[in-house]
């Protein structure tokens, strides 16, 4: 969860005085740490996952699911029986946003051998059942992406009321302060990204219109202002908070390339499968206790820490500002950093020409220069007291300020000063999954794809602007089995194959609209003949080519038969899933509203699901992964 440092925050007004000190070292700490291991080669291939946990109480007796505010008091016991005893402990745990929020993470990095695949789900498992065991009764470890009533009356425990008045964090209608994490980092981004604003963050998420659902739909607000009434649409449903975005849950993938060169072209590869992999993840489709017509929490994210102020959206003439934005600080890439990927760049790109012309007379090349340089027209968004005068040579955190509040669908992660990291790239766009199975089936998914990527030189490369309109049409409801995709033809050739292993070929010819065609998520995953082989396929082809023994390969095999259906819709996402339940719940009553009964009953089955207590076969297949238990080596479905 980005740069958690500690000390005294300072107010936006005082952070802002100190904004271009803040870019001027982080430039210099880049620097540092660029001029250090630039020439690092043959780091060893490792990756990581990280899945971000709700916690949940039940009141059977009420039937009532509620948001449980004991984050803080669950990471300091699972630290304290954890990793502060054993340091090769096999589970970290980390602070989120929310306070009734938790990010696991496996104690060591996962290395490059096939058989490494094998233990995820083990070690995923084993996190949930560490947490679970240290909750009081009726209390829940749910991956549950966007809670349903988030931000309706008493959603929390203890039921915390909103406090919409300008010395609160959020000044929130709906999202009380209390449901923030205490760390003082989230309180202040909260804070300071609303006063850089000048306004309260708007997100409008469009309703999904039922039978009974009024038209047009339009909420009024007993304690607004004016701000909500001005800012709310008809026919969406209205949320005022940095809570609403990131106090979902997601499941995120970090790689560690050999080189700057190899994770340079990762970046630029897998930014073209983000959306498609946010559609076969979808999972939120519920937003303040009412079904909406998106899928993905993507949108409401990027909305909910939307700091640019009217001038920098264009809604004003710049006057007190430097640059207009096309996008907030969470959103898809804006440039290719390799070379192969430089003729696709075709989106305007804002950059600061001061930094870009420093990078550049310091030796970095143009296309991470404008990548530093685009990063750095933001300003630092927290900023705490002891940490404004810092030693740029053995130190990241002003560099580190900016970097990690620019949230992207990938982010490209130099190594700390002064450690045995190498040159790492993120992956952030999925969603979390109900079990452990379908959260290790897209992680492994996602580092075979990195293997294929790189053993076959592979080139998934459109115009980025392309991969944006994916991105939208990925969040749409139903995307994966309605949606249409841009997606390159022929990913066997092409100028950005891997040099030596460890970085990308020049190429300087232009772009072609014949190079890519709109595709179906089915077609991109499992091939169409005379279009396109297929993701799984070209897995399968590198599997077979492979060392890998019984077991591990009858792991793959089950979470790649999962992505597969998931493609197909043969099975369901999460988000189809959880509509169908709720459609047919004998309380709904087709208003496109969620009450309380009806969100404990699909909190609760989802808990049941996770436990492994009753089957989902429309989600998961029939036996998914009995083999894992019984020792058999049955197909998974």
């Amino acid at each position: 969860m980005g740069l958690l440092s500690q000390g005294s925050p300072l107010s936006w007004e005082e952070t802002q005085r100190h904004a271009e000190h803040v870019r001027k070292h982080g430039i210099l700490q880049f620097l540092h740490i660029y001029r250090a291991v630039r020439e690092r080669h043959k780091d060893v291939l490792k990756w990581g996952d990280e899945v971000e946990y709700m916690l949940v109480a039940f009141d059977h007796e009420k039937k009532r699911a509620q948001l449980s505010l004991i984050g803080e008091e669950v990471l300091h016991t699972l630290q304290e029986k954890g990793e502060r005893v054993n340091p090769n402990h096999p589970t970290l745990w980390r602070p989120e946003y929310g306070s009734y929020m938790i990010e696991g993470t496996p104690g060591q990095p996962y290395g490059g051998t096939m058989s490494e695949f094998n233990t995820v789900q083990d070690n995923m498992r084993k996190r949930r059942q560490e947490a679970a065991s240290v909750l009081k009764e009726n209390a829940a470890l749910c991956t549950v992406t966007s809670f349903p009533r988030l931000g309706c009356p008493g959603f929390t425990i203890p039921e915390s009321p909103p406090t919409p008045i300008e010395a609160g964090a959020s000044k929130s209608l709906f999202f009380p302060d209390e449901a923030i994490n205490k760390h003082p980092r989230f309180s202040t981004l909260t804070r300071n990204i609303r006063h850089r604003r000048g306004e309260k963050v708007v997100i409008n998420v469009p309703i999904f219109k039922d039978k009974n659902t009024p038209s047009p739909f339009i909420e009024t607000f007993p304690n607004d202002d004016g701000e909500a009434a001005r800012a709310v649409k008809p026919d969406h449903v209205y949320m005022d908070a940095m809570g609403f975005g990131m106090g979902n849950c997601c499941l995120q993938v970090t790689f560690q390339a050999c080189s700057i060169s190899e994770a340079r072209y990762l970046y630029d590869q897998l930014a073209t499968i983000c959306p498609i992999v946010m559609a076969l993840s979808a999972a939120a489709p519920f937003y303040r206790g009412y079904v909406t017509d998106i899928d993905c929490r993507w949108g409401v994210i990027s909305a909910s820490v939307d700091d640019r102020t009217r001038e920098e959206r264009g809604l004003e003439p710049l006057k007190n500002n430097r640059y207009r934005i096309d996008k907030s600080r969470y959103d898809s890439i804006d440039s290719y950093l390799s070379e192969g990927g430089e003729k696709y760049n075709d989106i305007d790109l804002t950059i600061d020409k001061e930094i870009y012309d420093h990078l550049v007379s310091e030796g970095i090349d143009h296309l991470l220069a404008q990548h530093i340089a685009h990063l750095f027209i933001r300003d630092p968004l927290t900023l705490f007291e002891e940490k404004i005068h810092l030693d740029d040579a053995n130190e990241s955190d002003h560099f580190e300020n900016i970097q990690s509040t620019n949230w992207q669908t990938m982010r490209f992660k130099p190594p700390p000063p002064n450690s045995d990291i190498g040159w790492r790239v993120e992956f952030r766009p999925m969603e979390v999954q109900l079990t452990d199975f379908e959260n290790s089936a897209y992680v492994v998914f996602v580092v075979l794809l990195t293997r294929v990527i790189l053993s076959y030189k592979l080139d998934f490369l459109i115009p980025l602007s392309k991969v944006d309109e994916n991105m939208k049409v990925a969040q749409k409801r139903d995307a994966v089995r309605q949606g249409m995709f841009y997606f390159r033809k022929d990913i066997s050739k092409g100028g950005n194959a891997v040099v030596d292993g460890c970085g990308p070929a020049q190429n300087g010819t232009e772009t072609d609209a014949e190079e890519y065609a709109l595709m179906s998520i089915d077609t991109i995953i499992n091939g169409k003949e005379g279009v396109f082989p297929g993701l799984i396929p070209i897995l399968n082809s590198y599997l077979e080519n492979m060392e890998v023994d019984v077991d591990t390969r009858c792991s793959i095999l089950n979470y790649l038969k999962l992505i597969k259906k998931r493609a197909s819709g043969e099975l369901m996402t999460a988000a189809r899933w959880m509509r169908e339940f709720i459609a047919s719940h004998p309380d709904y009553k087709r208003d496109s509203v969620i009450t309380d009964e009806i969100n404990y009953n699909l909190i609760w089955k989802c808990h049941q699901i996770a436990q492994e207590q009753v089957e989902c076969p429309e989600l998961l297949g029939v036996g998914f992964n009995k083999a894992k238990y019984t020792g058999t080596k049955t197909d998974a479905f």
